[in-house]
């Protein structure tokens, strides 16, 4: 018969394992983890060709544009705004970098000047935002219209082939015994763990989360949340114009009319991944995960031939579950 002694160290092993239990099922990313590992399993035991070397790498090639976009839109969403001319934002710093590099302008200049209007306009988004006290949706809503005609007014609805060794430099592989990794990727792996660092790590990070989570509170504890809000978009910006460079890597063509989903992919990565629309609540490991689901799902409906606007009511279907269970979340947390 155990001793009173031996009952109460039993005990207090179960009591520890039981907080470790509730800790990682209470965890943001839990549920976004389990979806994607319950998305290899099934698509690898479905198909033949899903868990390939080849495969994996063209997912993860595929997952760098949607991924960078969805880093910017998580910065953004933490705030509790929304960015939906990002992906249009991405496509005319494509399209001002490879015109450029056609009419004889030097690769770098180039580069830096399609960055410097990426950067502009999501500084300027931020800008009518605080200044002009504008929802976010609607400052980049219009945002998304105005960026999508200019793209096509400056290149006359014409598309560039991009042969510039500096602009498609992102699409070189890195191989690692069989398996292509570019190095795009891993310039976007080094991004997100630099953004997850300045979240987590940093005044600058804590006041986003404030700031989404309550501005007027973060306002009576001296927070400058219209500067806060400013630097967000600043940020994604910039995120939008790694997103353009990483995709004339990804495909070296520079098209006005390419990516037209991209804003709706990445903050169905973002939602997907924990991040709260309502802000203040997420962070960039689960938005991470999210871009690979919507990846991982996408290339394993492909793999066992499943029609495309299937794909489309599964993402869709995603997206209202996790917003749903975000929404109970905080339902309960009021109470």
């Amino acid at each position: 018969m155990p001793t009173p002694d031996a009952v109460s160290a039993q005990s207090a092993g179960t009591s520890r394992w039981s907080g470790l239990g509730q800790r990682i099922l209470g965890s943001r990313i839990a549920g976004p983890s389990l979806a994607l590992a319950i998305s290899v399993v099934i698509f690898s035991a479905t198909t033949s060709t899903f868990l390939t070397a080849s495969n994996v790498s063209l997912i993860l090639q595929q997952s760098v544009v949607v991924g960078m976009l969805a880093l910017g839109q998580t910065i953004i969403v933490l705030t509790a705004g929304i960015d939906l001319a990002n992906g249009a934002i991405a496509v005319l710093g494509t399209v001002v970098m490879g015109k450029l590099a056609m009419t004889g302008h030097h690769d770098t200049t180039a580069l830096l000047l399609g960055f410097a209007v990426c950067l502009a306009l999501g500084t300027l988004s931020g800008g009518v935002v605080t200044r002009l006290n504008l929802p976010p949706f609607i400052v980049t809503l219009g945002m998304l219209t105005i960026v999508t005609a200019v793209a096509r007014l400056y290149t006359g609805s014409q598309s560039f082939p991009v042969s510039s060794g500096l602009l498609t430099f992102l699409g070189r592989t890195v191989n690692l015994g069989g398996f292509a990794l570019t190095y795009g990727t891993l310039l976007l792996l080094a991004a997100f763990a630099v953004v997850g660092y300045m979240l987590t790590q940093t005044a600058w990070g804590t006041h986003v989360f404030a700031v989404g989570n309550d501005p007027n509170a973060a306002r009576l504890v001296g927070i400058k949340v219209k500067r806060v809000l400013l630097s967000a978009y600043l940020l994604a910006g910039l995120c939008y114009g790694i997103a353009a460079w990483l995709a004339l890597g990804r495909i070296a063509v520079a098209d006005p009319s390419g990516y037209q989903s991209a804003n709706l992919d990445s903050i169905t990565a973002v939602v997907i991944g924990g991040t709260s629309l309502f802000g203040g609540r997420g962070g960039v490991l689960g938005t991470l995960i999210g871009t690979l689901i919507v990846l991982v799902l996408r290339n394993g409906l492909t793999q066992a031939n499943i029609d495309s606007l299937y794909q489309d009511v599964a993402t869709g279907i995603l997206v209202i579950a996790a917003v749903a269970v975000d929404q109970l979340a905080r339902r309960r947390q009021q109470r």
